[in-house]
C-alpha cells in the first residue's frame, strides 16, 4: 500500500510514484501570480509535470466576491468538490499540489482539500523549480481527459473563524492572530494591493517566506517548531488564527505548523482584504506590540 503524504512530498519521491504509474495519484498545478491573473494558465500551457491538471486560483480555488468578503473568498464546497471529481479525484486519491512560488499557492489547495475532509494531499517541496533542478520530466501537451471520480465533500479536518469573532476577541486574548504578509505591509509602511495598510490589533507577524530555507524548501520540522514557539510562547497552536492579505499565504503558515507537528490552528479566510472593507474595524500600524 503506498505511503500517504499529508504535508510535503519531495521531487524524488513524487518521481517514483509517477514511474510506478499509481492510479491513485493526481498532480495539480496551482501556479499563479496575484498581479497577472493569466500567468498560471500560461505557465501550465508551456510545460507542466507529467499528467498534471491545472486549477486556477481565482476561478477554482476562490469563490464569488461581494466587495466585502475579501479578494479570495472560500469557494463553494460542493462546486470545488465537483471540479476535483471532474479531474478524476476519488476519496482514496493521493493529491500533490505544486506551484513556482515556494508553495504559497499550492498550500491554498492543500488547506482547501483538508477543508473538504481529504487528508491525503501534499505540497511538492521546492515546487516546479526543484522538480526541474532534479531532472524531473515535464510535458508540453494538454493532459488526456480524465475519467470522473467520486470525490464529494466530507466533514472538514480544519477550522475557520470570521471577522466578527476576531473583532469580539480584541483585547481579550482568547485567540492569537498571526499575519503571514511581508513585514512592511504588516507595519503599514506600504500596501501595494489593499487600500489600507497595517494589521489587526494584537496580531503578530510571521512572513510566510520565513518558513523556507535558502533553496526555497520548507525548513526542517524542528526548526519550524522552534521558530513558531518563539512567536507564540506557551500558547498552543489550537488557540491561533492564521491570516494574510486574502486567505492564501496564511495557508502556508498553516502547512508549516503541520510540518512542525503543531496542528489545530484556524484560518481567517477573508483576512486583511475583508477586514479593511469595513472602515469601522480597527487597524493598527507599526511593529507588533
Amino acid at each position: 500500500m503506498p505511503v500517504r503524504h499529508t504535508t510535503l512530498i519531495d521531487p524524488a519521491t513524487l518521481a517514483t510514484r509517477i514511474i510506478e504509474g499509481a492510479d491513485s495519484l493526481c498532480i495539480i498545478d496551482c501556479r499563479a501570480d496575484l498581479l497577472d491573473p493569466e500567468a498560471g494558465a500560461r505557465a501550465f500551457a508551456e510545460r507542466h509535470l507529467p499528467g498534471a491538471r491545472f486549477l486556477d486560483l481565482a476561478q477554482d480555488l476562490s469563490g464569488s466576491k461581494t466587495g466585502t468578503n475579501g479578494r479570495h473568498p472560500l469557494p463553494d464546497r460542493d462546486a470545488l468538490a465537483a471540479r476535483l471529481a471532474a479531474l478524476g479525484v476519488q476519496h482514496h486519491t493521493q493529491i500533490v499540489a505544486y506551484d513556482a512560488h515556494g508553495g504559497s499557492y499550492a498550500a491554498r489547495l492543500w488547506w482547501l482539500l483538508r477543508w473538504l475532509g481529504h487528508a491525503d494531499v501534499a505540497v511538492l517541496d521546492g515546487g516546479f523549480q526543484a522538480w526541474e533542478a532534479e531532472g524531473g520530466l515535464v510535458e508540453f501537451s494538454e493532459p488526456r481527459p480524465a475519467t470522473p471520480g467520486d470525490f464529494a465533500p466530507r466533514a472538514p479536518l480544519v477550522g475557520t473563524i470570521d471577522a466578527a469573532a476576531i473583532l469580539a476577541d480584541i483585547g481579550r486574548g482568547a485567540w492569537q492572530v498571526v499575519d503571514a504578509r511581508a513585514p512592511e505591509r504588516f507595519r503599514g509602511d506600504e500596501e501595494p494591493i489593499d487600500p489600507v495598510g497595517g494589521h489587526i490589533p494584537g496580531a503578530r507577524n510571521r512572513f510566510f517566506k520565513d518558513n523556507l530555507d535558502a533553496e526555497g524548501r520548507f525548513k526542517p520540522a524542528a526548526a519550524l517548531r522552534e521558530e513558531f514557539a518563539a512567536l507564540l510562547g506557551a500558547r498552543p497552536a489550537t488557540q491561533t488564527v492564521m491570516q494574510c492579505g486574502s486567505g492564501v499565504t496564511a495557508c502556508h503558515n498553516l502547512l508549516a505548523l503541520e510540518v512542525a507537528g503543531l496542528g489545530g490552528a484556524v484560518l481567517y479566510p477573508g483576512s486583511w482584504s475583508e477586514w479593511t472593507a469595513d472602515p469601522a474595524r480597527p487597524v493598527a500600524t507599526g511593529p507588533a506590540t
